[in-house]
């Protein structure tokens, strides 16, 4: 009997084996999974915005806004854009920055001959056609920063007052490109790629109006010949300047703001009356390789010597005036020295503040030592 029993359990057990393998059989197949089609835009950029909703203004374009109290002027900034609209006639003020475009069509511009004003500033843009600058005589503001520029720009409309040309790729002038620019009182090239052979004599030959001059964090080893005799403010730091040669900045009667931080410029580099400049205000020589206080003119009223390797200041010899006596600290002040600022931090100085340094300049009302 328990024989037979064995033999019943074993034949359930079989049956239900072969049922179970049958049913895992008849499971439906899944569907192969397609893969995802690829993007229309392209990956690496985002897609434009999608229009805004209609303007007062029938002509203005979809993708951009035409603020009703201001007609002249037209934002396209910031919404992805990969090509220039139609520019209204109407336009005197054009906001194109942060986007995409890498050209400016004459399709886009044929109309927009009022413009004043054009901020193309980070875009992909490498070169300027000749035609859409020589239509916009009226403009007085281009803003090209951040591009994809290898030279500056040709054919630039000639009453242009600001030029901003910086973070391009910049590493050629061309010559006479500046001619006809007499209007420009602001030419910006910093952070670019320009070198000592880019320069001569007469690169800037045309701006005689200059009033400031940015050729900051470039690879200048030298001082540029032939910068414009107008200019009031000179940037010219970071780059690898080692020397200044004798009275290079008695060019610049109106020179009253001069940086040169950041560079390689030391004590053999720098003959004693430099910056013995009547219109010197402000003097920034940080970070170089100076061990000695350079001689000033009584009017600079701010100098900036931190992280240097000065170990030591004499006053009496450094003083632009006669050294006053303890007798005279209550004399008139009108003929002292007119430094008000002084940085003197990260060189080896140790406190403290040498007393004839203070004695000379008697207005000083801050010394960061």
């Amino acid at each position: 009997m328990k024989a037979a029993f064995r033999l019943l359990l074993l034949l359930i057990l079989v049956l239900i084996s072969e049922v179970n393998g049958q049913r895992q059989k008849q499971k439906p197949k899944r569907k192969p999974v397609r893969p995802t089609p690829e993007p229309v835009e392209p990956t690496e950029l985002p897609p434009p915005l999608p229009p805004g909703p209609p303007s007062v203004f029938p002509d203005c374009p979809r993708e951009c806004f035409c603020p009703p109290d201001f007609p002249s002027a037209l934002y396209c900034d910031s919404r992805n854009l990969r090509k220039v609209p139609l520019i209204p006639p109407r336009i005197h003020y054009l906001y194109l920055q942060n986007n995409f475009i890498d050209s400016l069509p004459e399709e886009s511009f044929k109309n927009a001959t009022e413009l004043r004003w054009v901020n193309l500033d980070n875009n992909r843009i490498k070169k300027l056609d000749r035609r859409v600058m020589e239509q916009m005589d009226g403009l007085i503001f281009l803003y090209l920063e951040k591009n994809q520029l290898k030279e500056v720009p040709s054919f630039l409309p000639p009453n242009l007052e600001q030029l901003r040309l910086s973070r391009n790729l910049i590493s050629k002038i061309p010559a006479g490109v500046f001619n006809k620019l007499e209007h420009l009182v602001l030419l910006d090239l910093h952070h670019n790629k320009l070198s000592d052979g880019v320069f001569n004599k007469n690169t800037f030959r045309g701006l005689k109006n200059l009033m400031q001059l940015n050729l900051a964090h470039n690879i200048l080893r030298k001082l540029p010949p032939g910068l414009p005799s107008a200019v009031h403010q000179l940037f010219l730091d970071r780059n690898n300047i080692e020397d200044i040669p004798d009275d290079y900045f008695k060019e610049f009667p109106n020179l009253a703001f001069l940086r040169l931080n950041y560079n390689q410029i030391s004590d053999k580099g720098l003959p004693k009356n430099s910056f013995n400049l009547t219109n010197l205000l402000v003097l920034q020589l940080a970070h170089n390789k100076l061990t000695n206080m350079p001689f000033i003119n009584p009017k600079l009223e701010h100098l900036y010597l931190n992280d240097n390797s000065i170990e030591r200041i004499n006053g009496t010899q450094i003083c632009p005036t006669s050294l006053i006596t303890f007798q005279d600290l209550s004399a008139d002040l009108e003929n002292a020295p007119r430094l008000r600022y002084l940085r003197l931090d990260g060189n080896q100085l140790k406190p403290p503040i040498p007393l004839d340094l203070m004695m000379c300049f008697r207005l000083l009302q801050s010394v960061v030592f």
